[in-house]
């Protein structure tokens, strides 16, 4: 409900209706379900996607659920097309997000970034909205940073 009553408005007036497509990690499926919600009662042309590791990875903060074992509030029509994202990518893109744009990230956030920017290859006058949901400083003694 916090995402279809916050985070989805604020997407729609931060690009000011122009959004096209939302990329989020598939956790919980809270921010996904919520924000898809949201964008698809103002644009139901606005694609949702969500990431999940791919096989062999394991990445904090975001599942390949088994359908039985599915968060209740997830509904499948709500997104459009999922993408899998690899541990390796996931951590290569919050260390580069790290480094290059100050922005000290988790690795599911890592993934999400990495799917947004596979997208932006892929379309032409796309707007691609994602969500950075955790932090870096949970993982630094990971390794990975």
């Amino acid at each position: 409900q916090a995402h279809y009553l916050s985070t989805g408005p604020e997407i729609w007036r931060d690009t000011r209706g122009t959004v096209t497509h939302f990329v989020s990690s598939m956790g919980t499926t809270g921010t996904i379900m919520g924000v898809s919600r949201y964008l698809k009662e103002m644009n139901p042309d606005v694609q949702i996607v969500g990431v999940e590791p791919s096989p062999g990875s394991a990445i904090p903060g975001i599942r390949k659920w088994p359908k039985e074992y599915l968060p209740s509030i997830f509904e499948e029509p709500r997104v459009d097309r999922k993408e899998m994202v690899s541990q390796a990518d996931a951590e290569e893109t919050a260390r580069a997000l790290a480094a290059q744009e100050g922005i000290f990230c988790g690795i599911s956030s890592g993934g999400a970034v990495a799917v947004a920017l596979r997208l932006s290859k892929e379309l032409r006058d796309a707007t691609i909205v994602t969500i950075v949901c955790d932090r870096g400083d949970r993982y630094l003694s990971t390794g990975v940073f």
